[in-house]
This record gives C-alpha cells, structure tokens and sequence, in this order.
C-alpha cells in the first residue's frame, strides 16, 4: 500500500527541513504558486475527495470554496491541531515526525482560498509537538516559504502557533476560535458559519492537522490519484488510532474503506492474549460502540454512519471480552460531565446526572428506575445543545445501554439482591 502521511516518518531526522526537501517537499506548492489559479486549486481537492479527517468528514475542497471570493475583510485559515479526543493520538505523529508536510499543505490551502494569516492551534499537553513545530515554523520561515513575497510570487503568507490549555471542547471549531480571540472557549451558535464570520468576524477555513498533510501529495500527484486509493467519496489514506486490547497498539495509515475487522487482527495483531473481542469504539469516544458481530464494516465516513455510529477522529479503541461495559459507560460519562463547557443547560446538568446514575450502577448502588430514566436524560442532551458535544453524550452513553443492557440489568439486579440481604 502507498503511505502519504507517513511515507517520511522513518527517515532520520523526518522533522528537519532539509529531510523535508530532498523528497520533493515544496514543490506542490511551487507549483501552485506559479500555475495554478486558487479556483484549480480547489477544484482538484473537490475532485480528490479529501475529507476532513479531524472527525465530521466534512468534503475539504467544498469547504474552502465557502469562502465568499468578493468579502472585503481579511480571510484566515486556522489548522486545528488541539487532538482531545480520547482514544486518538495520530495529529501528535505528524506534528513530530513531519511537520512541514503541515506547513506546505496551509500554505496551499491559504493561497486556494485568498488568506494571508494563518494560525495552528495545538493542545497545550503537546510541548514535544509544539517545539518541533515551532523549529519547523523558523525553518520555513528562514527558507523564505513564509513570510512576504514567498518563492519570488507576490502571494505572502504569516502563521501563528497558538497553544490551548487543555479543553477538550475547544476542539469544537467554533469554541476553538472564541479561545483564538483570547474568551472562554464556548461554541458558537450557527449560522452565521465561520466560513462567512470566522476568526475576529471574518471568514474563517477551519481544518485538521491530518487534513492539511495531505493537501501536497494531492497536488503533486493528482486528485484522481488520490480519490482511487480510499472508497466512494472518501478518497485516499488515513491515519487510525489504535489502542486498547489489542497485541500492537499503534497509528496505522490505512486507506479509508479498509474493514474494521481487518484494522484489528490484520494490523493490530489481534486481541491481547488471545482472548475474544467484546466491542470497538470506531472513532474516538464519542462515537456510539459496536459489538464484536459488528466490526464487518468499512472504515469510512459514509459507511460507519449506515451502521449507526462514525468515522470520527479514527481513533479505533478495541474492548475484549473481560470487559465491564458498566464501568466502561461510566468512564466515558465522567469525561464528558468533567468536559462539558457549562453554556447549555441540557448539556451542563445532563452529562453531570448521566455520570452519577452510571457511577451509582456500578458502585452497586442502582435501582430499575435508574435504567428507565437513562434513555429519557440522554435523549433531552442530544439536539437541544449550540454543539454536537451533547449529541456525543447521547450516542456515547446511549450505544452502552442499548447494546449491553444485560450487564446493566444485572448490576441492578444484583444491588437490589444485597440490599434484599444486608442486615
């Protein structure tokens, strides 16, 4: 299989430039610079159907020709490199091992679209990944590929790496450019979409690390290149997270339609000790789990979404059969209380009530109205919120009592017994 995103990562010193260039590293963007007009340039992203791989797959071509041509203010790309999806760690892989493939690709992506100001914004636990790519920035900046005036063109182009400080909700695009512009990283309501009012109210492309290191391959190859190598209407690669009970936890580039089967035993190695699978979270925590009979699917973002869950960030987190999916729906209910914002009510009250009833289950504590109330507390989150952190609780917590309601009713059952016998 042809690797993309990771074609460098086993060269020595992969982050340097000098690495960088003795493979052809920015000659994409020669090449947009002085050929190609910014409407070619989108149309071949259309046409290689790249899609935002930072989790709502959103097509990455379509997304840069929102940026309304004629606007008179000032047009930014910000890159989302924040990664606080639990289960994923594959944005960290390319910030180390290949930052200016990420460089080149928002230099592109701010010439397609008429930016001169770009900004990454980067989980603030990443100090490793941050100074890489800070010595990456001086680099390309030193190499004159930043800066004004870039390869001798009248296109020039600034960036700005800005660190968060850990919010997870501030992977949400919109709550990402509020803590941009120095507020509490609460989402915006849409409309008006970034794309129109973005960054400081001016229009905004918001994409993903993974997305951006791929915008380069994808210009010097071509688009039908790279839409032939993943599945209908999700071209090329993508990295997967894997993790859990698996015998060789790691980041796989893979191309997108691979089954999910084939993920686990193929190149993961299979279930730790040879023990049987129980359930996968496909796509980081916030997509709904699948149970073992279940993982006959492709992994991509058309295909997960036929079988009731997503695509996500791709972070693949394999459960086998020792398994309490109690204390597993627990976990992913006090990250997503602990995480919440607080602007929504549902949300803000929900998640926190979604928690204790959970922890209550398995502290041994529960009662049968507890799993009649469940669905009802889950189901007024999911639709009522400004961002789709609420649908997430709904999905999450809701595919574990939905698949596995037996070990729920069993927990209960069991409290109810002590009870019944405790002096």
């Amino acid at each position: 299989m042809e690797k993309i995103i990771t074609r460098h990562f086993d060269l020595p010193q992969s982050h340097r430039l000098e690495t960088y260039l003795k493979d052809g590293g920015y000659e994409a963007l020669r090449r947009v610079l002085t050929g190609m007009t910014q409407a070619q340039v989108i149309e071949e992203i259309k046409k290689s159907n790249l899609r935002g791989l930072g989790g709502a797959g959103f097509p990455t071509g379509m997304k840069w020709s929102f940026i309304p041509a004629q606007n008179p203010k000032p047009k930014y790309l910000v890159v989302n490199g924040d990664e606080g999806e639990p289960g994923t760690f594959k944005d960290k892989q390319i910030l180390e091992k290949d930052p200016h493939a990420v460089l080149e690709g928002m230099i592109i992506t701010c010439y397609a679209i008429g930016a001169h100001k770009a900004y990454v914004y980067i989980r603030g636990e990443y100090t490793k990944s941050l100074e890489i790519l800070q010595g990456a920035l001086k680099e390309a900046y030193q190499a004159k590929y930043l800066g004004q005036g870039i390869m001798g063109t009248g296109f020039s182009l600034d960036m700005v790496i800005h660190p968060g400080a850990g919010a997870y909700i501030c992977g949400e695009e919109t709550a990402l450019l509020e803590s941009l512009e120095g507020k509490k990283g609460f989402p915006r309501l849409k409309p008006p979409f970034p794309a129109v009012v973005g960054l400081f109210g001016c229009p905004t492309v918001i994409n993903n690390i993974e997305t951006m290191a791929c915008v380069a391959p994808i210009i010097s190859k071509g688009a039908e290149w790279y839409a032939k190598l993943g599945s209908e209407k999700n071209g090329g690669n993508r990295l997967y997270s894997v993790s859990g009970h698996v015998e060789k936890p790691g980041v796989y580039e893979l191309p997108l339609g691979i089954s999910l089967r084939e993920i686990i035993y193929n190149h993961a190695g299979g279930i730790l000790n040879g023990r049987g699978l129980k359930a996968v979270i496909p796509g980081g925590i916030s997509a709904p789990i699948l149970k073992a009979q279940e993982i006959d699917v492709k992994m991509d973002f058309d295909s997960l979404k036929s079988a009731g869950t997503m695509a996500g960030s791709g972070g693949i987190m394999v459960m086998d059969e020792t398994t309490d999916m109690v204390r597993a729906a627990m976990i992913a209910a006090r990250f997503f209380a602990h995480e919440s914002c607080g602007q929504c009510s549902p949300c803000r009250e929900g998640s926190g009530w979604v928690y204790r009833i959970l922890k209550r289950i398995y502290e041994g504590q529960g009662q049968p109205r507890d799993l009649k109330n469940l669905p009802g507390i889950v189901n007024n989150i999911g639709g009522n919120t400004i961002c789709a952190f609420g649908d997430a609780v709904t999905m999450c917590v809701g595919s574990y009592v939905a698949k596995f309601r037996e070990e729920f009713e069993a927990k209960i059952r069991n409290s109810i017994r002590d009870d019944a016998i405790r002096p």
